[in-house]
């Protein structure tokens, strides 16, 4: 008898383990719709800049490809994943998905048929949102152009191509509800933070990572790396060194040029471009609550940034290749630096950074032409300055404005960031 329980026992644990097993792995399929309901041009309206401020074209608009058709491919340190086609094409796109389907891939990371989306869809941001922003989202992106296009196959590495694994990464991860005001706040506050953490998932980047992907909770907002820029520090902005004022961070944030502080490049050019879209007091509320965040690091105290009285070879061999590329737009006596409002490089936030990645990647990538002021338009220099050059102008800058805490990593960056861009 003993010996029957004992088995019982065992078969009944086997159950439930394997019954646990299949749920972790696999969700029902919801079933699809033959034509989404119809909206009214209100809901239209909010959905589109609900989508605007969740940045959902600049992953899911490949360069050269149709809006919303996905395709771009994310590169993460567990391989590449190519975006999904969001348009409603009911073959390749999200045209058989009912709201309730766009919901739960909002806010669960689920499929319509039932498998699992890679957390690199920020659905655990998303899930913060509320009903109505999402139902409206989902009324904006049935209202775009049907796209037929599938999206090249991901190319994850071993063990990370199994996606049911991904249910044990929500186990970790995937917390919270919609965010609730907090009450002894403005309303700006409150609507600067819904969309930071939010929609606009700002910490997915501007935070640290652990080895398997998720941000670490204990360093929300002190920064990242994103495709190989800094994502930079959001704490302390208001009282850092150089600091930021509302002004200042709301031109940032809508694509024009920050006084004292540059313009946004590589991975946040497009973001800024999607909030400039959005109504001006949100880019208000953003700054307010982002400036706001208090500084958390207990780093050490560094000596304050002062220029170099004394230039070494190499910071003399920068400066004069600084006069011949750069100083026709940003020296002191340049005509654009009036008529189009270009900044001192001296003066950008690139050059005052801990790092000189972002200032590296300025200077290779350039800044595209886009929508934004004539003035954020810069050339990419990777074919005219090899490494030797990019050093030396690097130097004379950080000199020109902190000496005192030099750039000791600069060879290394430029090779690194070099090596990347070459990757397939």
């Amino acid at each position: 008898m003993k010996r029957r329980t004992i088995i019982g026992a065992i078969l009944a644990i086997g159950v439930v383990g394997a019954g646990f097993a299949f749920w972790m792995m696999w969700r029902p399929e919801i079933s699809p719709v033959s034509q989404p309901q119809s909206a009214s041009h209100e809901s239209l309206d909010r959905g589109r800049r609900i989508v605007e401020a969740g940045d959902c074209a600049v992953c899911h608009t490949r360069p050269g490809g149709a809006y919303m058709a996905g395709g771009l491919p994310l590169v993460t340190p567990f391989g590449a994943l190519f975006t999904t086609n969001i348009t409603p094409d009911r073959e390749t796109g999200i045209g058989q998905w009912s709201l309730d389907a766009f919901e739960r891939a909002m806010r669960e990371g689920i499929a319509r048929d039932g498998h699992f989306l890679y957390p690199a869809f920020p659905y655990v941001h998303y899930r913060k949102m509320t009903d109505a922003d999402i139902a409206d989202a989902y009324a904006f992106l049935m209202s775009v152009d049907p796209v037929k296009y599938t999206a090249p196959e991901n190319r994850m590495i071993f063990p990370m191509n199994f996606r049911p694994l991904v249910s044990f990464w929500n186990l970790l991860f995937l917390q919270g509800n919609p965010l609730a005001n907090v009450l002894d706040q403005s309303a700006r506050w409150n609507r600067g933070r819904y969309l930071v953490e939010g929609p606009g998932h700002c910490s997915s980047c501007h935070s640290p990572l652990n080895l398997i992907g998720g941000e670490k909770t204990s360093e929300l907002f002190n920064g990242g790396i994103v495709d190989g820029w800094t994502a930079p520090a959001l704490r302390g902005m208001a009282t850092a060194e150089h600091p930021w004022n509302e002004a200042q961070l709301v031109a940032y944030l809508t694509g024009e040029v920050a006084d004292g502080h540059g313009a946004a490049a590589g991975p946040m050019l497009p973001v800024s471009l999607s909030i400039a879209q959005l109504p001006a007091e949100d880019a208000h509320a953003i700054a307010q609550y982002v400036l706001d965040l208090k500084n958390t690091s207990s780093g050490v105290t560094l000596p304050p940034c002062t220029p170099e009285a004394k230039p070494s070879a190499k910071a003399l061999m920068g400066a004069s290749l600084f006069d011949g590329a750069c100083a026709s737009c940003h020296g002191t006596a340049a005509p654009m630096r009036v008529i189009e409002s270009r900044p001192a490089l001296v003066q950008t936030s690139a050059v005052t950074a801990d790092s000189p990645r972002n200032l590296i990647q300025t200077l290779l990538q350039g800044i595209p032409m886009s929508t934004a002021a004539a003035s954020h338009y810069m050339p990419a220099f990777a074919q005219n300055l090899d490494d030797t050059h990019l050093a030396a102008i690097a130097e004379y800058l950080r000199n020109e404005r902190c000496a005192t805490r030099p750039w000791t990593d600069l060879e290394k960056t430029i090779k690194s960031i070099r090596a990347q861009e070459q990757q397939p």
